[in-house]
Order: C-alpha cells, then structure tokens, then sequence
C-alpha cells in the first residue's frame, strides 16, 4: 500500500489525500473521481472548508472497491451499489442497519437488478457474520433465502458479491486470520449456484453455451454464477470451470458445438489474445454447413487488451442477455 495510505490508516486523524493525489495513486482520472462523487456518492466523508474533497484510508477502500467492480466489467451504478452495500461499517460485525435506509443519509437506490442499499447492507451483514462463525448451514440457508426472494442476478449482484469482496478485504488486511472464512463462503457460494441451477430442465432447440477460465485461470465464481444463470432461463450449458487446457477446450468445442464459448480471465497474465484467435477458428458441421462459435471474453483480466471486435459484456446481466440472443438464433 502506498505511504500515504498507509499513514492515513495508522492515523485517521492526519488530513485526507486531494483528489488528485487519490488519482494518480488508483490509475484513475481525476474527473472520474469527481463524476462517481455527483453521481453515485463514492465521495470523501468530509471537505477541507466546505469545498476542497480530502479523501480518508476509509474513502480510498471504498474507491479501491469500485475500481475492481468495474474492471471486472461491472457497469458503474451497479459497482456503486454493491460497493457501498459493501463498505457498510464494520461488515464482518455491527448492528443491522433499518431495511431500505440510505448510504450517509442518501436515498436507498431500487434501480432494477439490485437491492435497495440499506437491504443489501442487512443481508450482507447476515452472511458475513455467518461466514466469520464458520457456519455451514446458516451460509446454506441465507444464500438459498436471498436467491429464492430476489432472484440470482440481485442475489449476486447486491449480497454475494460484496460479501465475497469484503470478507476479501478482511483477511487482506488481517494477515493470513481470515483465508479459512473466505475458502469455506466461496464452496457455500459455489454450492448453492449449482443448486439454483439444478432447477430447470434445458429447453430444446436451444443452442449451448460452453464456459471455461482460461489455462492457469483459477477463479470459477463469476463463469458458476453465468452457468446458474444460464440454467435458470432452460438454455443449455457446459461449465468446464478451472484452468482448462487449449488442447481440450478445442476439443470441448469441436465435440459440443457450442453457439458461443465465454473465456474467463481474473488477471492479465491469463488473458491471451491467441487464444481467442485459436477458439474462433474452430469449425465443425458438414463441407458446405461449416459453423465457428461466438466468442465472448469475460473477466479484469481482459481490460485494456481485448481482441480486436471481441464481445466483452460489462456484468452478469450483460452477459446472460447476450448468450441468450446467441443460443435462441
């Protein structure tokens, strides 16, 4: 962590970081800073005279926050909401907030696809306790609960995101005290998608969606919460999960002939262009009738270095709108 951050977490009395300094530290152009303050409330706690923006360690984690949302391709309103609902005081402990009540005072958000903020803030809490306790079936229950009542893109988008993200935080800042509390909430997590999307036949006639991280790619969550989602609408999946060899997901291809085949990449350094290029040539039907698969890229490890015309959704909505299209042609 930077120095001045590092102060600033040692001592939340030391004045707050200029925008400016907060920018050049996260990458992040200081007009952004300043339209995600006026548009969404990713602001500074307080102003140096009413005016001047002085950004806290604490303001500078909830930016942190909203900067991974949205290079994982998450749209910046919704990076917002989860960002805040994940940002709450104290979310591994703490009294519950009231149900729908607005981030410092602000008016809770219902815009479709998330949870009014103060909601969200509870049910993250819940889950989070329950992770920190280790408790299995408490986890299982307020998972099944959250995607029974809002359906599995809120549930994702407004609970089981940011908790995974801040009980992320948590042992990143703990040391090594926490890795137990987010291994067992992600097999939770990974559990109950696959209960959701156990719950629907694949319709016929739809074409097959195959999803896979790309080789040396351990990160499965995201492509899990796609394939449930996938399921849930009857469109046929196959989710090859982790780090899937070329030479098999070749083969992957050719077998299932899949409409479209969705690469996931957490970081750069397994996000390859060539492979892109390798999977888009790939052919497979009768001489005459040849059929190649839609490739889509998905994951922050694509930012910045995406295939020339690649499909890159921007969030799980995104994505289960477009593989939709794609499978139903």
């Amino acid at each position: 962590m930077d120095d001045a951050v590092s102060t600033l977490t040692r001592d939340p009395a030391v004045g707050g970081l200029t925008t400016g300094a907060v920018a050049r530290l996260l990458g992040v152009a200081p007009t952004t800073l300043r339209s995600w303050d006026r548009r969404y409330g990713i602001g500074p706690a307080s102003r140096e005279g009413g005016r001047h923006r002085r950004w806290t360690a604490a303001d500078i984690r909830l930016l942190e926050c909203m900067c991974g949302l949205t290079n994982a391709g998450m749209p910046p309103a919704e990076a917002a909401r989860a960002a805040l609902a994940a940002a709450s005081p104290a979310p591994l402990s703490g009294p519950d907030d009231h149900e729908d009540e607005g981030h410092a005072g602000r008016p809770a958000s219902h815009a479709p696809g998330a949870l009014p903020i103060g909601r969200a803030r509870r049910e993250c809490r819940g889950l989070a306790r329950a992770a920190v306790r280790l408790d299995a079936h408490a986890m299982d229950e307020l998972l099944a609960a959250a995607i029974e009542r809002y359906g599995l893109l809120a549930a994702w988008e407004s609970v089981i995101m940011p908790t995974l993200h801040a009980v992320g935080r948590k042992w990143e800042t703990a040391g090594e005290r926490y890795i137990e509390v987010e291994h067992l909430l992600s097999w939770h997590v990974s559990s109950a998608l696959r209960r959701a999307a156990s719950q629907r036949p694949p319709v016929a006639g739809s074409g097959v969606s195959l999803l896979a991280c790309t080789p040396g790619e351990s990160h499965t969550l995201a492509l899990e919460a796609l394939a449930a989602g996938l399921a849930q609408q009857g469109l046929p999946v196959r989710m090859f999960g982790a780090a899937l060899p070329v030479e098999a997901m070749e083969e992957a291809v050719r077998r299932t002939g899949p409409a479209a085949v969705v690469l996931w990449a957490q970081s750069r350094s397994t996000a390859s262009r060539a492979l892109v290029a390798r999977v888009e040539s790939i052919e497979w039907g009768v001489r005459g009738a040849r059929r190649r698969p839609v490739v889509l890229v998905a994951g922050p490890g694509w930012a910045g270095q995406l295939p020339p015309g690649a499909r890159h959704p921007s969030g799980l909505a995104e994505a289960l709108d477009a593989l939709a299209a794609i499978s139903r042609r």
